[in-house]
């Protein structure tokens, strides 16, 4: 089996596109790596801001039910009382 001239060159610029775009996306990481470490030092906590992130990205309703659902939980476990929200 052997590609043509025409599909090598393509596969070859694939190749190339896709690494550069793995070297980006390295370069991001350590940015973002770098602003939760400014973060930190100015006295947030990471772990939590990593969740507001996740809860940011979620759709109001989605999180609505998350929160809901992680109250009944809570509740279930005898973790928080009927006065107490999450």
């Amino acid at each position: 089996m052997s590609l043509s001239t025409s599909d090598t060159g393509r596969l070859k610029q694939y190749v190339e596109k896709l690494e550069h775009l793995e070297e980006e996306r390295k370069e991001l990481q350590e940015q973002v790596s770098d602003v939760f470490k400014q973060a930190q030092h100015d006295g947030f906590d990471v772990k939590i801001l990593r969740k507001v992130l996740r809860l940011r990205r979620m759709k109001t309703q989605d999180r609505t039910f998350e929160e809901e659902l992680l109250h009944l939980y809570l509740h279930a476990l005898g973790m928080v009382s009927e006065k107490e929200g999450v």
